[in-house]
């Protein structure tokens, strides 16, 4: 009878190790979740730091196109509100605004050479240029750990400790099909 109660209690040992185990890897994951979207909102935020300095260039030299910068201001606004709050589905419509105000504001340029020639302009295109390619680096590894994250809470027996401790799944960061193909901006200026 005595073994018996220690294979009992040796089995709800492992039992308990194991969901204890389960449980550290899906709080792992959480965070590699939340560290991949704070990697994104860091650039997010040096974007929106650099697109006023690249609006107040541009009006120095294109007075009468005020609407794409318009659009762009209104765009960089939309971002930062979807980025402060945390709502990916929001960021992602922005983001595709930002994205279109930024390719018509570049193809604009094209008609002010001496925009095109300002040391300051081309700048502020290549900074832009290049924290667009690093959030799209950054956006994948985001979407990755998501999938992590969601594959994980629904397979079993992880799906148990999952909902006993309120695991949500996580949205995807995505951008239009035309925005995936227009990430790199300073090709407009080719």
């Amino acid at each position: 009878m005595d073994i018996m109660i220690y294979i009992s209690l040796a089995g709800l040992a492992i039992v308990f190790v194991y969901g204890v185990m389960l449980y550290n890897s899906l709080v792992d994951i959480k965070h590699s979740v939340s560290q991949a979207w704070s990697n994104i909102d860091v650039l997010l935020k040096q974007r929106h730091d650099e697109l006023p300095k690249l609006v107040e260039t541009c009006k120095q030299y294109m007075g009468f196109e005020q609407e794409t910068l318009k659009q762009v201001i209104a765009a960089r606004s939309q971002v930062a509100t979807a980025r402060e709050t945390g709502n990916i589905g929001a960021l992602g419509a922005a983001e595709n605004m930002l994205r279109m105000g930024l390719g018509n504001l570049f193809a604009v340029a094209e008609d002010y050479p001496e925009l095109k020639a300002s040391e300051k302009f081309r700048h502020l295109q290549a900074r832009i240029s290049g924290l667009e390619n690093s959030i799209a680096d950054r956006r994948e590894y985001y979407n990755e750990a998501v999938k992590i994250n969601n594959v994980r809470i629904e397979q079993f027996p992880d799906v148990i400790i999952a909902h006993w401790f309120r695991f949500k799944p996580r949205d995807l960061l995505e951008f239009s099909d035309a925005d995936k193909q227009d990430v790199n901006i300073g090709k407009l200026f080719g």
